[in-house]
């Protein structure tokens, strides 16, 4: 482990992927796109691998025979359908809760920064009743760059009122490594969350790698004593 936990004072999180399975909303989202287009729904198991690369990324996979400029007039339809129906099946991945309750006990702060734009993510926050307890929101529209910029995590780092060498970012992509590192932030790989079979989470270089928010929790514990 190349960072010392005992120093940290706040954590920083993604949102879909790592803080809640989002996946869900966002698939019927596309597929009710696929059906006004008059195509056949996709399974979960075609769209969930996609769901942190953002909508792009799901279109690209549900409408693979248009090139990227017939499918970007997707793209608003696609956010409309999620904006409606965001928080009906999304839910906190298993250990969250108990995660983010340990975080304040600690009397840590804690905030969510995604490339999700910020008005959607606000409405996830809400439905999940995180609005109060989450301290720093930064949506992927919120600057005019967003990660792997290190821009957004050093934003929400000063809403939490903490430097971000005592901010732990905790992401379930490549990009959100890539993010931490340029914000001089210590990070942790996701693994519960949503990655193709070729990704390989050895390779972006975390600081270190968490099977599930349960392993994170005990490494926080373990770190920083009460």
């Amino acid at each position: 482990m190349s960072f010392d936990p005992t120093r940290l004072r706040a954590v920083l999180f993604d949102l879909d992927g790592t803080l809640a399975d989002t996946a869900p909303d966002l698939i019927a989202a596309v597929n009710r796109i696929l059906i006004d287009e008059g195509r056949s729904p996709l399974p979960d198991a075609a769209l969930r691998p996609l769901v942190s690369k953002g909508g792009r990324a799901l279109l690209e996979r549900a409408f693979p025979d248009l090139d990227e400029a017939a499918r970007e007039p997707l793209l608003p339809r696609f956010l409309a359908a999620y904006a409606e129906a965001l928080a009906v099946h999304t839910r906190p991945f298993p250990g969250i809760e108990a995660l983010l309750v340990d975080i304040e006990a600690r009397g840590w702060v804690w905030g969510i920064v995604t490339n999700k734009p910020e008005g959607l993510a606000r409405g996830v926050v809400e439905g999940l009743g995180w609005s109060i307890r989450s301290r720093a929101l930064v949506g992927g529209d919120t600057l005019p760059v967003r990660k792997p910029a290190p821009e957004p995590l050093w934003l929400a780092a000063d809403s939490l009122g903490v430097e971000p060498s005592v901010c732990l970012y905790v992401g379930d992509d490549a990009r959100d490594i890539e993010a931490a590192k340029a914000a001089g932030m210590p990070s942790v790989a996701a693994l519960w969350g949503y990655r193709e079979a070729h990704e390989n989470p050895g390779e972006w270089s975390a600081d270190v790698e968490c099977a599930d928010a349960e392993a994170l929790r005990v490494l926080i514990a373990e770190g920083a004593p009460r």
